[in-house]
């Protein structure tokens, strides 16, 4: 029901969930129909300046017209018109017309539909991946305040998924930033090597347009740098046909998949670190874990961020097909494709980027945990510091690595069979190790080798400046659990 208490006609077609339920507003609201289609008249009205300014007989009163009817966007007239002419550029035109009276005349004027729908495309993807950037800056922020709490924590490492020589929390964590920072880069690259389609016409040659300005070329090309500056680029491509290259497409979206390798490898990682208990997501207070299980405390802000970058790591491909099948100077198979893939990659990356920050801030460090699961393995790794202990003490390196040997199987024999790891006790009853301060060999510290001295270089060096390029920060957005 609305709040009129009448059924909601809304609730009877398929909503993406993306838009409402995943992305944050602020992503939703670059990639609406409101903001795409006002841009579209900022687009026309770019021209229509541009035009003008380089002597077109373009009036002040057009263009004072399509300025002050940048909005509102009447979408009833606009969708009436589509049901007639059955082209969605050519109903906005009519529509802005219908509103700029004056301007009608001289809207669109050597324009073909690629450079409305193209140059906004390129600009909403420039917005996206500032606001994609300042995501990763937040989200990277909270990693490392949290990696410099837990430098030194002292845990478990694992390769191959089996105990390994320990590590720390925070270098873990480090871990998962460096992979953010890469995709920073990234984003930060594509960028700034982003440009307008400008003004090329209808297959890339400029024809129109040097029909308009009586062959002058040097204007025709000052109007496609012009146009390009005022709607906020430093330049357009080179060369296009009836659209930019869908290759700039391809690698954009990359670049999102890239962010969700990251995502995907850290989620993992925490719903793994949730399943022996030495991490935590967060979790409210009156949070449901499972309907039938009361006691479950699922990673499910973890497990969505994996499930999110699957699809994201999946329109990649699509994404470079696109810029594969497009013959010539362009086919119109991209038009649906690139509707469906440009926005959801972008509201699904940054639906991830909200949880993995979320994630972050929120993130439950149990050391308990961390020290029992380090201490049922400890024996084993402290093995090299024991037998260099044993080498100094007088003993023979080779009759100490044999019993080692023989005492550590026994051991996981043992172990095998439900009982506690007692590799210590066998140890200190070997008079081969009687020279041995095992409780000294079993200290956790110092097996991490550099680890949290490599957190701290790491945080104020690459992070540091990783995070200076990126003065913006984007709000936390909440997350629908």
């Amino acid at each position: 029901m609305n709040q009129d208490g009448q059924p909601d006609p809304r609730r009877d077609v398929w909503e993406n969930p993306l838009a409402s339920r995943y992305a944050s507003p602020e992503m939703t609201r670059l990639w609406s129909d409101r903001n795409r289609y006002r841009t579209w008249r900022e687009v026309w009205l770019a021209l229509a300046e541009a035009e003008a300014e380089l002597g077109l007989p373009i009036t002040p009163e057009q263009i004072g017209q399509l300025r002050a009817n940048l909005e509102p966007v009447d979408f009833a007239r606009a969708a009436a018109y589509e049901r007639r002419m059955r082209h969605d550029v050519f109903a906005h035109l009519h529509t802005y017309g219908d509103a700029a009276p004056a301007a009608r005349p001289i809207l669109h004027l050597g324009a073909t539909s690629a450079f409305v729908t193209d140059n906004t495309d390129l600009i909403l993807m420039r917005d996206s991946l500032d606001l994609l950037a300042a995501r990763i800056a937040a989200a990277v922020e909270a990693l490392a305040a949290r990696a410099a709490e837990t430098r030194d924590l002292v845990c478990l490492g694992l390769t191959h998924l089996q105990p390994a020589q320990p590590t720390t929390i925070g270098k873990r964590i480090c871990l998962w930033i460096h992979d953010l920072l890469t995709d920073l880069e990234e984003i930060l690259h594509r960028r700034a090597a982003l440009r307008a389609r400008g003004s090329k016409g209808t297959t890339g040659t400029q024809a129109s347009f040097l029909e308009l300005f009586d062959g002058d070329h040097a204007r025709v090309r000052a109007l496609d740098e012009l146009v390009s500056r005022k709607l906020g680029f430093d330049a357009s491509y080179d060369v296009t046909g009836q659209t930019y290259s869908r290759k700039v497409d391809s690698q954009i979206v990359a670049v999102l998949a890239g962010i969700s390798e990251s995502t995907h490898k850290a989620g993992n990682d925490l719903r793994l670190s949730a399943a022996s208990g030495e991490l935590e997501e967060p979790f409210e207070q009156d949070q449901v874990g499972s309907s039938a299980m009361p006691y479950k405390r699922n990673p499910m802000r973890a497990e969505r961020m994996c499930g999110l970058a699957r699809f994201v790591m999946g329109l990649a491909t699509t994404a470079s097909q696109t810029a594969a099948v497009q013959w010539f100077e362009r086919t119109l198979d991209d038009s649906a494709p690139r509707r469906l893939v440009l926005p959801q990659a972008f509201l699904a990356t940054d639906a991830q980027l909200v949880l993995y920050a979320n994630i972050a801030r929120g993130l439950v460090v149990i050391p308990g945990a961390i020290r029992r699961n380090l201490d049922a393995y400890l024996p084993f790794l402290a093995a090299e510091r024991i037998l260099m202990a044993g080498t100094k003490a007088g003993g023979d390196r080779q009759t100490l690595h044999e019993a080692f040997r023989q005492h550590s199987h026994a051991t996981t024999a043992a172990i095998r069979e439900g009982r506690p790891n007692d590799l210590p006790e066998r140890l200190r009853a070997d008079p081969l190790f009687a020279a041995v301060n095992l409780d000294r060999a079993l200290e956790p510290q110092g097996l991490s080798g550099r680890a949290p001295e490599q957190v701290d270089e790491f945080l104020a060096g690459p992070v540091r400046a990783a995070l200076a390029r990126v003065p913006r920060r984007a709000e936390a957005a909440a997350v629908h659990v």
